[in-house]
């Protein structure tokens, strides 16, 4: 670790500690040239898969471009932000605990259309008709027909 005030590599840490959110560690170090203080942040670099889209090409994940399509969905909707929040945290976990480097775009999509189908009909027929592409009334309606069908079985259960 280099000294921000005189740029020496020799210093040494005179306390850790977890940071505040627990995602880092805090360390307090003197500079054995200078002896003067500074802090330092250590984190863990975790990398995202890329996303393949439907059109082959690869992207990085940008958690903002899922969070704007549920937001979207959820416009005017009983959806707390936090449970948003919440659910793109476990999202990406699921993402990093996966191991894969690639993740397709449908892996994403289905995962948001379920946990919308759990938090608002509207918002998950909303959701639907942007990722499928509806083209017309009808695809709406078979839309509101396989989710109706769904809800009666899951009431049989």
């Amino acid at each position: 670790m280099r000294c921000p005030y005189c740029h020496s590599t020799k210093n040494r840490v005179l306390d850790s500690r977890p940071s505040r959110e627990a995602n880092a560690i805090r360390r307090r170090r003197e500079c054995l040239h200078c002896q003067r203080r500074f802090t330092t942040y250590e984190q863990v670099e975790e990398t995202m898969p890329l996303v393949v889209k439907k059109d082959g090409r690869r992207e990085p994940f940008q958690r903002a471009k899922v969070y704007e399509g549920i937001m979207k969905a959820c416009e005017k909707r009983p959806v707390s932000i936090d449970h948003i929040e919440n659910f793109l945290d476990s999202l990406e976990r699921e993402m990093l605990e996966s191991g894969m480097r690639e993740i397709a775009s449908t892996w994403i999509g289905e995962r948001v259309m379920d946990q919308l189908r759990r938090w608002d009909e509207v918002a998950y027929v909303r959701f639907a008709s942007v990722y499928r592409h509806f083209t017309d009334a009808t695809d709406f309606m078979k839309e509101i027909r396989n989710l109706l069908a769904t809800r009666k079985e899951e009431k049989k259960e």
